[in-house]
């Protein structure tokens, strides 16, 4: 079991930007609940004039709290964004997330997650379908680092998630994709892990939310952009082919498409 929380950018475009403006952390929950959620991530800001992050999502369901000054604590559902992410800070504020591995939502959630893709539902909409909404009532987002992270193990941990076998099935295959990148065609994968196509497809979208073809390429991309903003630009039609992309040109369409800038464009900004 991983004793720190990964510490790659790998989805926030112009991290280095991010960093300077706002404190940008990430923590482990507590051991039980680990099985299921990746880290949290908490973000503090304190700005003199109003600062937009955009972020290329990852396939994972988070769960958002969140505080502008003196106002109440919100709180929301996130499922997995299909579009870039984009969001504007100002003034003064907390966040306290909860990013879930892929997959690992479903415990919590008891239906498909499929229902919460692209979608972004606040607590008090979501109280009459699911009872977990009404279990919240703020704190999150008040203290320090160490009792924000109480916090969220206590809720999480009241929520009593039930162990799933094909759960964890889900989660360790979504690993694979995201860790080898040799994985790039949903069937051949599917058949290495004596799986039909249509059975992967079927358990990503219940406890994912996406396909296993949007998953595999969500991570190149982003693995693309992590190669863009690392140093010298690299070889965009090496990379392409690196990555399943049929050529460069479909490299630059996917990734102009997502973050609406081309490969070369990207890179140049963060010069």
């Amino acid at each position: 079991m991983r004793q720190q929380p990964r510490s790659d950018s790998r989805g926030i475009l112009d991290p280095a930007r991010l960093l300077r403006q706002v404190r940008f952390r990430r923590h482990l929950p507590a051991p039980a609940l680990r099985p299921w959620v990746e880290h949290y991530w908490f973000v503090d800001w304190d700005l003199t004039e109003p600062l937009e992050q955009r972020v290329v999502p990852h396939p994972a369901v988070n769960v958002v709290f969140q505080r502008d000054g003196d106002g109440p604590e919100r709180a929301e559902v996130a499922g997995v964004g299909l579009k870039l992410f984009s969001i504007t800070l100002s003034g003064t504020g907390r966040v306290s997330g909860v990013q879930f591995r892929p997959g690992g939502f479903h415990p919590f959630w008891g239906g498909s997650v499929a229902e919460l893709t692209g979608r972004r539902w606040p607590f008090p909409d979501l109280a009459d379908r699911w009872s977990r909404a009404r279990d919240h009532t703020g704190g999150a987002c008040d203290g320090t680092d160490t009792q924000r992270r109480r916090v969220l193990d206590g809720l999480l941990t009241g929520w009593a998630p039930e162990p799933d076998g094909v759960t964890d099935e889900v989660i360790r295959l979504v690993g694979k994709i995201r860790s080898d990148r040799t994985v790039l065609r949903v069937d051949a994968f599917a058949r290495r892990h004596g799986l039909t196509t249509r059975r992967l497809q079927r358990l990503f979208l219940d406890r994912v939310g996406v396909g296993p073809k949007w998953v595999i390429r969500r991570y190149r991309l982003q693995e693309a952009i992590e190669q863009a903003a690392g140093g010298p630009p690299p070889d965009w039609a090496r990379l392409a082919a690196d990555l399943g992309y049929s050529d460069q040109a479909h490299l630059v369409r996917e990734f102009t498409a997502v973050t609406g800038t081309s490969p070369a464009a990207y890179a140049r900004s963060l010069g």
